[in-house]
């Protein structure tokens, strides 16, 4: 048997996959976010990463666009989230990416982690993670 793109099917049973994740991986954004007098009103640079295992029936099974799962619908809505308002905290900011996400169909679990790189210059980020993976 083979598939669209003419490779065969012929996966052993014990590799056939069970897991399907997505990722977006270290969006950049700016974000207005901390409690500090001096943080206040002054957008700082935040990463999002953001994985998801979805079930079988969301994840394309053939190379059609219309079974993509669109990242770009995904980058402009934490976008969007990131310049709508203001957070004091990066948990808050990472339980919104979180439920937007969740929100989504097919979604099975979900891991969204936040990072401030620019805090210590002696150390790559402060973040939080939040995690059903």
């Amino acid at each position: 048997m083979t598939n669209e793109s003419g490779a065969t099917n012929a996966l052993p049973a014990h590799l056939a996959p069970n897991r399907f994740r997505i990722f977006l991986e270290d969006l950049d954004l700016p974000v207005d976010i901390g409690f500090h007098d001096f943080e206040i009103g002054t957008p700082q640079r935040l990463r999002v990463t953001v994985q998801l295992e979805v079930d079988e029936t969301h994840f394309p099974s053939s190379d059609r666009v219309a079974e993509a799962w669109n990242y770009d619908l995904l980058r402009s809505a934490i976008l969007r989230m990131a310049e709508g308002r203001r957070f004091n905290l990066q948990e808050t900011f990472a339980r919104e990416v979180y439920a937007l996400v969740a929100a989504r169909p097919g979604v099975l679990a979900i891991r969204v982690v936040t990072s401030k790189p620019d805090v210590y210059a002696d150390c790559a980020g402060v973040g939080v993670e939040i995690s059903s993976l």
